[in-house]
């Protein structure tokens, strides 16, 4: 797994954990930070990219969560499940405040995401969801 990949994965256990524990992700952040500091080496190669997606989505938050209900066609932030909305959230940060992400990776990474740590139809979702954005900010 690529390092960019690891630092999704950390990004997604972090705004999960605040999502479900009902905390700020600033807090949820904070507390995987002090984690970090434990194993510096073997976590600083995805830290950093993680920490900056984290802070990305905290810093477009209100404008993410809008084109995530935008786009969501029928379903409400609050309907979907914990997780489809932390990977979203990574997603849409990743196609709209990026540029080094291709959209192609944004999506396809968390199309992967959803796949193998949500619901069955998780993955077309996304997929659908991610490129209906891709489509309209391109």
């Amino acid at each position: 797994m690529s390092a960019r990949s690891k630092a999704r994965k950390r990004a997604l256990d972090i705004l999960y954990v605040a999502d479900v524990r009902g905390i700020s992700i600033n807090d949820s952040l904070s507390d995987a930070t002090s984690r970090a500091l434990i194993e510096p080496q073997q976590r600083e190669a995805s830290w950093n990219y993680a920490r900056e997606i984290v802070l990305g989505v905290v810093g477009h938050g209100d404008e993410i969560d809008e084109l995530i209900e935008t786009y969501s066609q029928g379903w409400t932030i609050a309907r979907m499940p914990a997780v489809d909305r932390a990977i979203l959230r990574i997603g849409i940060w990743e196609l709209l405040f990026n540029d080094a992400v291709p959209a192609a990776v944004a999506i396809s990474e968390a199309v992967d995401q959803a796949r193998s740590l949500s619901t069955e139809d998780s993955g077309k979702f996304v997929n659908g969801l991610l490129a209906s954005v891709a489509t309209s900010v391109a």
